[in-house]
């Protein structure tokens, strides 16, 4: 089972060159090495997925509620439009943490409402790519509560050698 399935949206595979006055210059595959490099600090296992299709993200979350513990998510444009992904992410029963590289209230007014913030744990917007960093941190605190220390889980199942 995945302890975190982190999920990009729609031109998140843009980064790096996507006005990077507003997302930054670190590219998807920079996050992603970085989100990996920390969860593996934390022992935590991660899956990463990026889609621009709004069909394989409700997929993806919906399976996830057989194969993660919980979701780290930046849907991206779909955040303030999907009630679809909102819908899946009501399903999931594990911690959800919803990220976003710049400051949605800081930006025009349809970025403002996100349709998903009601039934994630919480938010970490604004920090550029360590808004990814930050929202893994919140979901290891997150699992740690429910009762899962990771690393402890993973030496005990003899994941780890």
């Amino acid at each position: 089972m995945t302890d975190v399935l982190v999920i990009f949206g729609p031109n998140l595979n843009m980064l790096g060159t996507r006005e990077p006055e507003i997302y930054g210059a670190d590219s998807m595959a920079d996050i992603m090495a970085a989100v990996a490099d920390r969860a593996a600090d934390l022992g935590r296992r991660v899956e990463m997925v990026q889609s621009n299709d709004e069909a394989v993200l409700v997929t993806t979350i919906q399976n996830a509620r057989e194969d993660a513990a919980s979701i780290l998510f930046n849907l991206a444009a779909y955040t303030h439009t999907s009630v679809a992904l909102r819908d899946a992410l009501a399903m999931f029963d594990g911690p959800k943490v919803e990220v976003h590289l710049s400051n949605n209230d800081r930006r025009e007014d349809f970025r403002q409402a996100s349709m998903t913030a009601g039934v994630s744990d919480g938010s970490i917007v604004g920090f550029g790519s360590d808004s990814f960093l930050l929202g893994l941190e919140a979901i290891h605190r997150l699992l740690i509560r429910r009762g899962d220390n990771g690393m402890v889980r993973q030496i005990m199942n003899g994941d780890i050698g």
